[in-house]
């Protein structure tokens, strides 16, 4: 059977979507309304927890940062499908075993691999 959908069918998330955006938009209204408005020279500087700020904000910063990030999220990524292989393990039975044995050998290689590289090292 094939269900056949029309606009009304709809019509709840819309008005979620609405409900949502209203919310959204009276909350910034009612804080710019009645928020403080205190401005001065002392205000807007910076803050970081009571030590004086010096130097320049930009300081560039080393790449084995931003690639321990990118790992993080790729990996991250990966041991999320391990999640929907752990709820149906019993019912994929043996070649689910198979597949999910070869995603982590794959997934180990990539990690032991990065390793080697020397990724992870910190000077």
């Amino acid at each position: 059977m094939n269900p056949t959908y029309t606009a009304l069918d709809f019509l709840p998330i819309l008005m979620q979507f609405g409900v949502a955006a209203a919310f959204v938009a009276f909350t910034l209204a009612m804080m710019a309304i009645l928020g403080p408005k205190r401005a001065g020279s002392v205000k807007d500087l910076s803050f970081e927890c009571g030590i004086e700020s010096e130097g320049n904000a930009r300081v560039p910063y080393s790449i084995k940062y931003f690639l321990v990030a990118i790992l993080f999220v790729l990996f991250d990524v990966e041991v999320i499908f391990l999640y929907p292989w752990a709820v149906n393990f019993k019912s994929l039975g043996l070649t689910g075993l198979i597949e999910m044995t070869i995603f982590v050998s794959f997934f180990l290689f990539g990690f032991f691999y990065i390793v080697k590289r020397g990724a992870l090292d910190w000077e």
